[in-house]
């Protein structure tokens, strides 16, 4: 019966894993959900350790959220195409990896645009989007890979 536990938790950490860099999968949220699923079946972690995976999940839900509109804001952008590439993010999620990258350029162009900036201000300012959502996916991932090592460390130790 421990094989199946581990079996699930392993696939559930996985999928996380595939889902840093996937929209619609929420990856931190299903690595979690397999160190709460080994915790609770087989007490092969503790709860500091949950709390501390807990952590890292929030932030990495907050990199994915902001990410785009710190590096539009690095950049030079305004309010409006920090809103733009909010709402562009959003609009992204239902097109795919495509969406996800193209959405927040998209919404940061057109909210600088429609803001009064010039196409060159306005391009920096898409510039900074594509790199800040590129750098959150980045982080997501880097923060996916830490919370299976964490996990993996105090299951062993236990």
């Amino acid at each position: 019966m421990d094989a199946i536990w581990w079996i699930l938790t392993v696939g559930l950490m996985l999928a996380g894993l595939v889902g840093t860099v996937l929209p619609f999968v929420p990856g931190p949220v299903l690595i979690l959900a397999g160190a709460v699923l080994n915790h609770l079946a087989l007490h092969a972690i503790g709860w500091p350790t949950v709390l501390g995976l807990t952590a890292l999940a929030i932030l990495a839900l907050a990199l994915d959220i902001v990410s785009g509109a710190v590096g539009a804001k690095w950049f030079g952008a305004t309010r409006w195409g920090a809103i733009g590439g909010i709402l562009g993010a959003i609009v992204g999620l239902f097109f795919g990896v495509i969406g996800i990258l193209v959405g927040p350029m998209a919404g940061a162009l057109l909210g600088e645009l429609l803001g009064g900036r010039g196409i060159l201000p306005a391009g920096r300012s898409t510039w900074g989007t594509l790199l800040g959502t590129t750098a959150g996916i980045a982080g997501k991932l880097l923060i996916g890979v830490a919370m299976i090592a964490w996990f993996a460390i105090a299951a062993l130790i236990r």
